[in-house]
């Protein structure tokens, strides 16, 4: 017997933003949209940065459809970084200083995945103040 995909497949759907940080920092997600199917072993969002930082600090986040952006993982250029424990496991990322890349890979893909990616170049706010400043009403 034959045994082909189901004709109902599940498809995964990511989106990607390109946001640009403090002066000539910035970071780019070449790919605004891809899709993967669930049954797929994993999918890899790309994430290119340019920073005048000897020791750039890049994050992960998604946010879901009428949510506030949720933490994945933050990685430095030594040293591991960290992960958010619902995203542990099957969320990677590693720093690749030389093609100045931070790929995130999502092992077995779900449609709960399905979301916005943020790549982010820490800072990711920043302001020429250094103390708070009220403005009169």
């Amino acid at each position: 017997m034959n045994t082909m995909r189901s004709c109902v497949e599940t498809l995964l759907i990511l989106f990607a933003t390109c946001m640009e940080c403090r002066g000539q920092d910035s970071v780019k997600q070449p790919k605004s949209f891809q899709s993967a199917y669930e049954e797929e072993d994993s999918v890899t969002l790309d994430c290119k940065y340019n920073t005048t930082s000897s020791n750039p600090t890049l994050l992960w986040y998604r946010q879901n459809s009428y949510d506030s952006p949720k933490y994945i993982l933050r990685r430095h250029k030594f040293g591991d970084g960290d992960e958010a424990t619902e995203f542990k496991g099957r969320f990677h990322s590693r720093h690749d200083s030389t093609s100045k890349s931070v790929p995130l890979t999502i092992q077995n893909p779900r449609v709960s995945d399905s979301a916005l990616y943020y790549c982010a170049l820490q800072p990711t706010v920043t302001t020429g103040y250094t103390e708070l400043e009220q403005k009169p009403t």
